[in-house]
Protein backbone atom coordinates (compact mmCIF):
# COMPACT_ATOMS: atom_id res chain seq x y z
CA UNK A 1 0.00 0.00 0.00
CA UNK A 2 0.40 3.74 -0.36
CA UNK A 3 -0.01 6.86 0.81
CA UNK A 4 -1.13 10.07 -0.61
CA UNK A 5 -2.42 9.64 -4.00
CA UNK A 6 -1.11 6.11 -5.20
CA UNK A 7 -2.60 2.75 -5.51
CA UNK A 8 -4.18 0.63 -3.27
CA UNK A 9 -2.10 -2.15 -4.04
CA UNK A 10 1.12 -2.12 -5.90
CA UNK A 11 1.70 -5.85 -6.58
CA UNK A 12 -0.27 -8.26 -8.87
CA UNK A 13 -2.87 -10.11 -7.15
CA UNK A 14 -3.54 -13.39 -9.56
CA UNK A 15 -6.71 -13.98 -10.89
CA UNK A 16 -6.73 -17.97 -9.37
CA UNK A 17 -5.95 -16.61 -6.17
CA UNK A 18 -9.09 -16.63 -4.52
CA UNK A 19 -9.88 -15.66 -0.38
CA UNK A 20 -13.08 -15.90 1.92
CA UNK A 21 -13.99 -12.25 3.08
CA UNK A 22 -15.55 -13.38 5.96
CA UNK A 23 -12.70 -14.95 7.13
CA UNK A 24 -11.00 -11.54 6.36
CA UNK A 25 -13.53 -10.10 8.18
CA UNK A 26 -12.73 -12.22 11.60
CA UNK A 27 -8.99 -11.51 11.13
CA UNK A 28 -9.84 -7.95 11.02
CA UNK A 29 -11.75 -8.02 14.58
CA UNK A 30 -8.99 -10.09 16.03
CA UNK A 31 -6.48 -7.28 15.87
CA UNK A 32 -9.22 -4.96 17.87
CA UNK A 33 -9.76 -2.76 14.30
CA UNK A 34 -13.42 -1.14 14.23
CA UNK A 35 -15.06 -2.07 10.71
CA UNK A 36 -16.65 0.77 9.15
CA UNK A 37 -20.55 0.06 8.47
CA UNK A 38 -20.98 -0.92 4.91
CA UNK A 39 -18.70 -4.11 6.10
CA UNK A 40 -20.31 -4.35 9.66
CA UNK A 41 -23.66 -4.25 7.14
CA UNK A 42 -22.71 -7.56 4.98
CA UNK A 43 -25.15 -10.73 5.24
CA UNK A 44 -22.88 -13.26 6.42
CA UNK A 45 -23.90 -15.30 3.13
CA UNK A 46 -22.08 -12.74 1.62
CA UNK A 47 -18.80 -13.88 2.85
CA UNK A 48 -19.53 -17.80 3.17
CA UNK A 49 -21.23 -18.64 -0.42
CA UNK A 50 -19.04 -16.40 -2.19
CA UNK A 51 -15.29 -16.33 -3.23
CA UNK A 52 -14.38 -13.71 -4.92
CA UNK A 53 -11.59 -13.97 -7.47
CA UNK A 54 -9.57 -10.35 -7.81
CA UNK A 55 -7.07 -8.83 -9.75
CA UNK A 56 -4.82 -5.74 -8.91
CA UNK A 57 -6.01 -4.03 -12.25
CA UNK A 58 -10.27 -4.00 -10.59
CA UNK A 59 -8.14 -1.37 -7.47
CA UNK A 60 -6.67 1.03 -9.38
CA UNK A 61 -9.55 3.41 -9.25
CA UNK A 62 -9.31 3.18 -5.60
CA UNK A 63 -6.84 5.52 -3.96
CA UNK A 64 -5.37 5.52 -0.59
CA UNK A 65 -6.36 9.50 -0.82
CA UNK A 66 -9.46 8.19 -0.76
CA UNK A 67 -9.97 5.64 2.14
CA UNK A 68 -8.35 8.44 4.21
CA UNK A 69 -10.45 10.42 3.69
CA UNK A 70 -14.15 9.40 5.63
CA UNK A 71 -15.47 5.92 5.89
CA UNK A 72 -16.07 3.40 3.16
CA UNK A 73 -19.84 4.52 2.68
CA UNK A 74 -18.26 7.86 2.09
CA UNK A 75 -15.74 6.29 -0.24
CA UNK A 76 -18.21 4.42 -1.94
CA UNK A 77 -20.77 7.87 -2.52
CA UNK A 78 -18.10 9.30 -3.67
CA UNK A 79 -17.15 6.44 -6.43
CA UNK A 80 -21.11 5.55 -7.07
CA UNK A 81 -23.09 8.69 -6.60
CA UNK A 82 -25.75 7.16 -4.38
CA UNK A 83 -25.07 6.23 -0.74
CA UNK A 84 -27.42 3.19 -0.94
CA UNK A 85 -25.84 1.32 -3.01
CA UNK A 86 -22.49 1.81 -1.31
CA UNK A 87 -22.61 -2.26 -0.27
CA UNK A 88 -22.99 -2.79 -3.95
CA UNK A 89 -20.32 -0.15 -5.10
CA UNK A 90 -17.69 -1.89 -2.83
CA UNK A 91 -17.20 -6.01 -2.71
CA UNK A 92 -16.76 -7.03 0.64
CA UNK A 93 -13.10 -7.39 -0.12
CA UNK A 94 -12.88 -4.07 -1.20
CA UNK A 95 -14.82 -2.64 1.87
CA UNK A 96 -11.98 -4.66 3.94
CA UNK A 97 -8.91 -3.31 2.13
CA UNK A 98 -10.24 0.41 1.90
CA UNK A 99 -10.59 0.22 5.80
CA UNK A 100 -7.06 -1.50 6.19
CA UNK A 101 -5.52 0.68 4.14
CA UNK A 102 -7.37 4.06 5.87
CA UNK A 103 -6.17 2.50 9.36
CA UNK A 104 -2.16 2.19 8.09
CA UNK A 105 -2.28 5.95 7.09
CA UNK A 106 -3.41 7.06 9.96
CA UNK A 107 -1.04 4.33 12.39
CA UNK A 108 1.98 5.19 10.39
CA UNK A 109 2.25 8.69 9.19
CA UNK A 110 3.43 11.39 10.64
CA UNK A 111 2.06 15.17 11.37
CA UNK A 112 4.57 18.05 10.35
CA UNK A 113 3.83 19.03 13.90
CA UNK A 114 5.12 15.42 15.12
CA UNK A 115 8.14 15.61 13.36
CA UNK A 116 9.24 19.02 14.23
CA UNK A 117 8.44 18.14 17.66
CA UNK A 118 11.19 14.58 17.44
CA UNK A 119 13.37 16.73 15.70
CA UNK A 120 13.74 19.46 18.37
CA UNK A 121 13.75 16.64 20.69
CA UNK A 122 16.99 14.99 19.14
CA UNK A 123 18.71 18.49 18.85
CA UNK A 124 17.87 19.08 22.56
CA UNK A 125 19.75 15.95 23.23
CA UNK A 126 21.92 16.03 20.85
CA UNK A 127 23.19 19.68 21.97
CA UNK A 128 23.36 18.20 25.72
CA UNK A 129 25.12 14.60 24.95
CA UNK A 130 27.69 16.09 21.97
CA UNK A 131 29.96 18.26 24.24
CA UNK A 132 30.43 15.45 26.65
CA UNK A 133 30.74 13.17 24.03
CA UNK A 134 33.45 15.27 21.98
CA UNK A 135 35.38 15.85 25.20
CA UNK A 136 35.82 12.14 26.74
CA UNK A 137 37.22 11.70 22.58
CA UNK A 138 39.89 14.44 23.10
CA UNK A 139 40.54 13.00 26.49
CA UNK A 140 41.32 9.35 24.99
CA UNK A 141 43.58 10.89 21.89
CA UNK A 142 45.43 13.41 24.01
CA UNK A 143 45.91 10.63 26.44
CA UNK A 144 47.20 7.82 23.97
CA UNK A 145 49.63 10.71 21.98
CA UNK A 146 51.24 12.01 25.33
CA UNK A 147 51.69 8.30 26.66
CA UNK A 148 53.57 8.05 22.95
CA UNK A 149 55.62 11.21 23.18
CA UNK A 150 56.86 9.89 26.71
CA UNK A 151 57.95 6.74 25.84
CA UNK A 152 59.72 8.29 22.76
CA UNK A 153 61.42 11.02 24.49
CA UNK A 154 62.80 8.25 27.20
CA UNK A 155 64.18 6.29 24.80
CA UNK A 156 66.13 9.68 22.94
CA UNK A 157 67.57 10.56 26.14
CA UNK A 158 68.42 7.33 27.34
CA UNK A 159 70.49 7.41 23.86
CA UNK A 160 72.04 10.50 24.90
CA UNK A 161 75.66 10.07 26.85
CA UNK A 162 74.87 13.18 28.58
CA UNK A 163 72.81 16.24 28.79
CA UNK A 164 75.11 18.89 30.40
CA UNK A 165 77.66 21.19 28.38
CA UNK A 166 75.72 22.00 25.52
CA UNK A 167 75.89 25.33 23.95
CA UNK A 168 77.23 28.63 25.90
CA UNK A 169 75.75 30.69 28.60
CA UNK A 170 77.29 34.25 28.89
CA UNK A 171 76.56 37.21 31.02
CA UNK A 172 78.45 40.26 31.36
CA UNK A 173 79.57 42.05 34.71
CA UNK A 174 76.18 43.57 35.69
CA UNK A 175 74.82 39.52 35.00
CA UNK A 176 73.15 40.71 31.47
CA UNK A 177 73.27 38.01 29.46
CA UNK A 178 75.06 38.81 26.20
CA UNK A 179 75.23 34.67 24.79
CA UNK A 180 72.81 32.14 24.45
CA UNK A 181 72.72 29.13 22.26
CA UNK A 182 72.41 26.61 25.12
CA UNK A 183 68.52 25.51 24.32
CA UNK A 184 69.07 25.95 20.37
CA UNK A 185 72.38 23.97 20.52
CA UNK A 186 71.06 21.09 22.67
CA UNK A 187 68.32 20.68 20.42
CA UNK A 188 70.74 20.30 17.00
CA UNK A 189 73.82 18.97 18.34
CA UNK A 190 72.17 16.44 20.89
CA UNK A 191 68.36 16.14 21.09
CA UNK A 192 68.45 16.11 16.66
CA UNK A 193 70.36 12.85 16.64
CA UNK A 194 68.04 10.83 18.63
CA UNK A 195 64.77 12.13 18.28
CA UNK A 196 63.32 13.02 14.39
CA UNK A 197 62.87 16.73 14.59
CA UNK A 198 61.34 18.57 11.68
CA UNK A 199 61.58 22.34 12.64
CA UNK A 200 63.69 24.28 15.06
CA UNK A 201 62.92 27.74 16.01
CA UNK A 202 64.67 30.10 18.38
CA UNK A 203 62.77 32.13 21.58
CA UNK A 204 61.30 35.04 19.11
CA UNK A 205 60.19 32.83 17.04
CA UNK A 206 58.35 29.58 18.97
CA UNK A 207 54.66 30.24 16.96
CA UNK A 208 56.93 29.44 13.85
CA UNK A 209 57.02 25.62 15.23
CA UNK A 210 53.68 25.32 16.56
CA UNK A 211 53.16 27.01 19.32
CA UNK A 212 50.58 28.88 20.88
CA UNK A 213 50.91 32.52 22.09
CA UNK A 214 49.01 31.96 24.87
CA UNK A 215 48.02 28.94 27.16
CA UNK A 216 45.73 28.33 30.01
CA UNK A 217 46.92 27.30 33.57
CA UNK A 218 44.43 25.74 35.89
CA UNK A 219 43.98 28.91 37.25
CA UNK A 220 42.10 29.35 34.24
CA UNK A 221 43.05 32.97 33.39
CA UNK A 222 45.79 33.03 30.19
CA UNK A 223 48.97 33.54 30.25
CA UNK A 224 51.81 34.11 27.72
CA UNK A 225 53.66 30.89 26.31
CA UNK A 226 57.05 31.24 28.24
CA UNK A 227 59.94 32.61 26.62
CA UNK A 228 62.60 31.58 29.48
CA UNK A 229 63.39 29.65 32.65
CA UNK A 230 62.52 32.49 34.62
CA UNK A 231 58.77 32.80 33.27
CA UNK A 232 58.01 29.77 33.96
CA UNK A 233 58.76 29.84 37.50
CA UNK A 234 61.13 32.83 38.63
CA UNK A 235 62.95 30.69 41.19
CA UNK A 236 63.96 28.79 38.34
CA UNK A 237 66.62 31.24 38.25
CA UNK A 238 66.04 33.64 41.60
CA UNK A 239 65.92 32.77 44.90
CA UNK A 240 66.41 34.94 48.03
CA UNK A 241 64.28 33.88 51.36
CA UNK A 242 65.15 34.88 54.90
CA UNK A 243 63.75 32.07 56.96
CA UNK A 244 63.32 32.87 60.98
CA UNK A 245 63.61 29.49 62.86
CA UNK A 246 63.93 29.13 66.15
CA UNK A 247 67.80 29.08 66.66
CA UNK A 248 68.07 32.09 64.60
CA UNK A 249 68.21 33.32 60.72
CA UNK A 250 68.39 31.90 57.84
CA UNK A 251 69.13 32.93 54.13
CA UNK A 252 68.37 30.26 51.23
CA UNK A 253 69.38 31.89 47.90
CA UNK A 254 70.16 30.48 44.88
CA UNK A 255 71.04 31.96 41.13
CA UNK A 256 71.73 31.11 37.42
CA UNK A 257 71.66 31.92 34.11
CA UNK A 258 68.19 32.91 32.96
CA UNK A 259 68.52 30.87 29.30
CA UNK A 260 65.97 31.33 26.46
CA UNK A 261 63.68 28.59 25.21
CA UNK A 262 63.99 27.06 22.05
CA UNK A 263 61.29 25.28 19.82
CA UNK A 264 60.80 22.44 17.64
CA UNK A 265 58.10 20.35 15.79
CA UNK A 266 58.56 16.26 15.83
CA UNK A 267 57.44 14.25 13.18
CA UNK A 268 54.73 13.27 14.71
CA UNK A 269 53.33 16.44 14.40
CA UNK A 270 54.01 17.66 18.53
CA UNK A 271 55.14 21.36 19.45
CA UNK A 272 57.60 21.46 22.32
CA UNK A 273 59.48 24.36 23.72
CA UNK A 274 62.34 23.44 25.45
CA UNK A 275 63.93 25.22 28.95
CA UNK A 276 67.54 24.14 29.10
CA UNK A 277 70.23 23.99 32.07
CA UNK A 278 73.93 23.21 30.79
CA UNK A 279 74.99 23.22 34.57
CA UNK A 280 72.55 20.74 35.54
CA UNK A 281 74.20 18.04 38.62
CA UNK A 282 73.83 14.86 39.74
CA UNK A 283 71.71 14.05 42.97
CA UNK A 284 73.80 13.32 45.80
CA UNK A 285 71.62 10.07 47.32
CA UNK A 286 71.23 11.50 51.12
CA UNK A 287 72.26 15.12 50.55
CA UNK A 288 69.59 17.64 52.25
CA UNK A 289 69.00 20.84 50.95
CA UNK A 290 69.49 20.51 47.48
CA UNK A 291 68.17 22.63 45.36
CA UNK A 292 66.05 21.40 42.64
CA UNK A 293 66.77 23.86 39.78
CA UNK A 294 70.10 22.60 40.02
CA UNK A 295 69.41 19.41 38.87
CA UNK A 296 66.86 20.23 36.25
CA UNK A 297 68.68 19.44 32.77
CA UNK A 298 66.26 20.36 30.10
CA UNK A 299 62.53 20.55 30.38
CA UNK A 300 59.73 20.52 28.03
CA UNK A 301 56.50 22.45 27.84
CA UNK A 302 55.00 20.28 24.66
CA UNK A 303 51.58 21.36 22.91
CA UNK A 304 49.65 18.06 21.33
CA UNK A 305 47.97 19.50 18.43
CA UNK A 306 49.62 22.49 17.88
CA UNK A 307 47.83 26.21 17.96
CA UNK A 308 44.68 24.12 17.44
CA UNK A 309 43.50 24.90 20.81
CA UNK A 310 41.83 24.80 23.34
CA UNK A 311 45.54 25.06 24.54
CA UNK A 312 45.03 24.00 27.79
CA UNK A 313 47.53 22.69 30.57
CA UNK A 314 46.25 19.27 31.42
CA UNK A 315 44.83 18.84 28.01
CA UNK A 316 46.65 19.47 25.12
CA UNK A 317 49.69 21.26 27.49
CA UNK A 318 51.72 19.19 29.19
CA UNK A 319 55.58 18.88 30.57
CA UNK A 320 58.61 16.70 30.36
CA UNK A 321 61.43 17.56 32.91
CA UNK A 322 64.35 15.60 32.74
CA UNK A 323 66.55 15.57 35.69
CA UNK A 324 70.34 14.46 35.96
CA UNK A 325 73.21 14.36 33.01
CA UNK A 326 73.93 11.20 33.38
CA UNK A 327 71.63 8.39 34.53
CA UNK A 328 68.83 10.32 33.74
CA UNK A 329 65.66 10.59 34.70
CA UNK A 330 62.39 11.60 32.70
CA UNK A 331 59.51 12.50 34.66
CA UNK A 332 56.03 13.42 32.45
CA UNK A 333 53.50 14.42 35.30
CA UNK A 334 49.66 15.41 35.21
CA UNK A 335 48.85 17.21 38.35
CA UNK A 336 45.31 17.09 39.96
CA UNK A 337 43.77 20.52 39.98
CA UNK A 338 43.59 20.65 43.65
CA UNK A 339 45.85 19.55 46.52
CA UNK A 340 44.62 16.58 48.35
CA UNK A 341 44.23 17.12 52.38
CA UNK A 342 45.73 20.08 54.19
CA UNK A 343 46.52 17.98 56.92
CA UNK A 344 47.60 14.39 56.55
CA UNK A 345 49.06 12.65 59.42
CA UNK A 346 52.01 9.92 58.73
CA UNK A 347 49.65 6.66 58.55
CA UNK A 348 46.92 8.66 55.76
CA UNK A 349 49.72 9.84 53.67
CA UNK A 350 50.20 7.18 51.21
CA UNK A 351 46.01 7.23 51.07
CA UNK A 352 45.49 10.67 50.47
CA UNK A 353 45.50 10.05 46.49
CA UNK A 354 43.53 7.38 46.23
CA UNK A 355 40.78 8.92 48.36
CA UNK A 356 40.58 12.19 45.83
CA UNK A 357 40.81 10.65 42.57
CA UNK A 358 41.64 6.52 42.24
CA UNK A 359 43.33 7.45 38.86
CA UNK A 360 46.19 9.65 40.91
CA UNK A 361 49.05 8.90 43.66
CA UNK A 362 51.67 10.41 45.40
CA UNK A 363 54.65 12.12 43.02
CA UNK A 364 57.96 11.34 43.42
CA UNK A 365 60.64 13.53 44.56
CA UNK A 366 61.85 14.31 40.69
CA UNK A 367 57.97 14.66 39.76
CA UNK A 368 57.17 16.99 42.36
CA UNK A 369 60.84 18.89 41.26
CA UNK A 370 58.83 19.00 37.74
CA UNK A 371 55.93 20.50 39.16
CA UNK A 372 57.95 23.28 40.67
CA UNK A 373 59.89 24.06 37.74
CA UNK A 374 56.71 24.55 35.69
CA UNK A 375 55.07 26.27 38.30
CA UNK A 376 53.24 29.73 36.63
CA UNK A 377 52.13 27.36 33.55
CA UNK A 378 50.26 24.91 36.00
CA UNK A 379 49.40 27.07 38.48
CA UNK A 380 47.12 27.33 41.97
CA UNK A 381 49.82 25.40 43.52
CA UNK A 382 50.62 27.73 46.48
CA UNK A 383 51.16 25.93 49.20
CA UNK A 384 55.05 26.21 50.88
CA UNK A 385 55.91 22.49 50.82
CA UNK A 386 54.39 19.38 49.26
CA UNK A 387 55.09 15.88 50.02
CA UNK A 388 56.84 12.93 47.52
CA UNK A 389 56.06 9.29 47.79
CA UNK A 390 59.99 9.27 47.71
CA UNK A 391 61.71 7.84 51.21
CA UNK A 392 64.33 8.48 52.77
CA UNK A 393 67.22 5.75 54.08
CA UNK A 394 65.98 7.99 57.35
CA UNK A 395 63.28 5.65 59.29
CA UNK A 396 59.89 7.62 58.67
CA UNK A 397 61.29 10.34 56.55
CA UNK A 398 60.58 11.45 53.13
CA UNK A 399 61.10 13.99 50.51
CA UNK A 400 59.23 16.95 50.40
CA UNK A 401 59.84 20.50 47.92
CA UNK A 402 60.14 23.73 49.01
CA UNK A 403 57.43 25.98 46.48
CA UNK A 404 59.08 29.35 47.94
CA UNK A 405 62.97 27.87 47.54
CA UNK A 406 63.19 25.05 45.65
CA UNK A 407 64.69 23.38 48.05
CA UNK A 408 64.32 19.17 48.16
CA UNK A 409 64.31 17.93 51.54
CA UNK A 410 63.63 14.65 53.72
CA UNK A 411 62.08 14.91 57.22
CA UNK A 412 59.81 13.20 59.17
CA UNK A 413 55.83 13.72 57.65
CA UNK A 414 54.06 17.30 59.04
CA UNK A 415 50.65 17.20 59.10
CA UNK A 416 50.29 20.97 57.72
CA UNK A 417 51.91 19.93 54.26
CA UNK A 418 49.79 19.11 51.47
CA UNK A 419 50.35 16.82 48.85
CA UNK A 420 49.77 17.41 44.84
CA UNK A 421 48.44 13.98 43.46
CA UNK A 422 50.03 13.21 39.96
CA UNK A 423 48.60 10.81 36.56
CA UNK A 424 51.08 9.67 34.51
Amino acid sequence: MQGGGGPLLTGTIEESQAFNCHAELRSLAQFGMTLAEPVLQLAPSDCTTKEVSVKAEKYLSLRADECRRGNPVEVATRLTGSPRASALAMTPTESVLCLVNRLSVKKCAFTMAEILLSLTIIGVVAAITLPSLTGNINERTWNTQRKALYARFSQAIALMPALNGYGTLTEDASGSVIEDTAAETFVTNGLAKVLKINNICDSEHLPDCGLPDKITPFAGTQIDFPQDLAELNPQNTSVYVTDVPSGGYTTWSYSQINSKAAGFETANGESIAVYYNPRCTTLLAEANDVYAQQKMCANFVYDLNGRKGPNTFGKDIGVISVLYPTDSLVVAPIPHTQDASGAVTPDAISGVCKNQDAEYRMPTKEELASLFFNKNIIGNMNAVRYWSSSLSSSIDEAWYTSFITGLMRHDPHWPNNPVRCVKR
